[in-house]
């Protein structure tokens, strides 16, 4: 769809994006020595902060401490918090991507792929970090945002025109447009039996895991005569704030490729097919008995359908859980520009974020349609692009997120969690 995201920093056109911090993934050696060092000389100071970070790391220094703790003490708690369990295993991970980061720089990387590999990524942000790594196989674009709009359970060629609808709608694109675009992504899924290796590249939240519940869907229902593989990431050594593949340097997407691509086993392609069908239901009930379910296959799923499933409106305030963090943010920092809210809501607030800016900009739209407003917006002026109109908590907005007042008595629109559809109540 037109609502592919190209980039996980800067999404104005596209609704999917990397909204955190950025840092590559790029961890430096000296860097992380400078820093163990920093931290030996605070907690043998007896600076709180730091012992707070020994005992984190699973140390108990004390304040009485007669024998000062060393700096091999303070490398390990660096280690760890970069995510590793010592400092030669950091040590060897940074030396690893270094010799990656040579070999891209002087023209001769390692044989990764070959030219009858086809990448597959809900979205085009690492597709030019793959290029850039030595990558060499085909590269194809699914993106259609299943997080946001309806899902409903319909014959394919329905389904492709009522996500096209929304798209035009939601993104203000021309209906003629996203439908070509929808035809498009859709049909050259029955390439895959083209290739002799085809590798579906994801990260852990709702955007990514609800389209690759429909791929394995897919996949089982097809059975391409391909070998097939996925890459699934949750986190990164040294990315505090991981929210997507398109943060990370062309030699951690190699890393991504050596140490998190696997096999897609028929496991995986029954519980994609199970979350496929829940996503799509009416009820929310398939997907409630899903993420209680002991194990999963696919090591991001669960979490991902439960931060769907919270999308949901709350009984007693009536909002959705990004509706809902949004009147936080208002309440906590006072009126922000809307790009400034959703900044504050996938740097900070969302734990689990997968929005990105135009979508956020959808759900506010959606929030607007209410007899009375929870918010307000401004312009500077009629040229004001909407990332920088003030908005700015009412009464009513106030009185919803304490719950006082149910949002959905207010509310006058449509909106859609998947396959539910969520409408207007009489609840006051």
């Amino acid at each position: 769809m037109s609502a592919s995201r190209t980039s996980k920093s800067n999404n104005t056109t596209q609704p999917k994006p990397a909204n955190s911090p950025i840092f590559d993934g790029r961890l430096n050696l000296e860097q992380q020595r400078k820093r163990a060092k920093d931290l030996l000389r605070a907690v043998n100071a007896a600076d709180t902060t730091a012992r707070a970070r020994f005992e984190q790391a699973g140390f108990k220094p004390s304040a009485s401490q007669k024998t000062p703790l060393k700096l091999a003490d303070a490398q390990l708690v660096i280690a760890r918090e970069n995510g590793f369990a010592s400092w030669p295993k950091m040590k060897a991970h940074i030396d690893q991507i270094a010799e990656r980061n040579r070999q891209i720089k002087t023209g001769a990387p390692t044989v990764l792929d070959t030219k009858s590999t086809l990448h597959l990524r809900c979205g085009s942000d690492i597709r030019h970090g793959l290029q850039i790594a030595g990558f060499i196989g085909d590269f194809l674009e699914f993106a259609d945002p299943f997080c946001q709009g309806p899902v409903p359970d319909q014959p394919l060629d329905q389904f492709v025109q009522t996500r096209a609808d929304f798209i035009g709608n939601g993104y203000g694109i021309t209906p003629k447009d996203a439908l070509a675009r929808a035809k498009r992504e859709y049909g050259a899924l029955a390439t895959l039996s083209d290739y002799d290796h085809v590798v579906l590249w994801f990260e852990h939240d709702s955007y990514d895991q609800l389209i690759l519940a429909f791929l394995l869907d897919f996949i089982n229902a097809i059975r391409p005569d391909t070998r097939l593989d996925v890459i699934s990431v949750g986190s990164v050594p040294g990315v505090e704030r991981f929210v997507g593949l398109g943060q990370l340097s062309p030699e951690l997407l190699i890393w991504c490729w050596d140490t998190h691509r696997n096999p897609i086993t028929q496991a995986m392609l029954d519980f994609g097919c199970q979350a496929w069908r829940a996503i799509r239901s009416d009820n929310p009930d398939g997907l409630t008995a899903l993420t209680k379910s002991d194990a999963s296959p696919l090591p991001h799923m669960i979490p991902a359908l439960k931060r769907h499933l919270a999308e949901l409106p709350d009984p007693q305030s009536g909002l959705g859980l990004t509706q809902k963090l949004t009147l936080q943010i208002l309440a906590d920092h006072g009126p922000l520009p809307v790009g400034k809210v959703f900044s504050h809501l996938i740097r900070t607030y969302d734990p689990l974020p997968y929005l990105g800016d135009l979508m956020f900009w959808t759900e506010i739209q959606w929030m607007m349609d209410c007899r009375a407003p929870l918010f307000t917006l401004s312009k500077a002026s009629p040229e004001t692009n909407w990332p920088d109109q003030i908005i700015t908590l009412s009464e009513t907005g106030q009185q919803t997120l304490a719950g006082s007042r149910n949002f959905l008595g207010n509310f006058t629109g449509r909106r859609w969690v998947g396959g539910i559809q969520i409408s207007p109540t009489d609840t006051p």
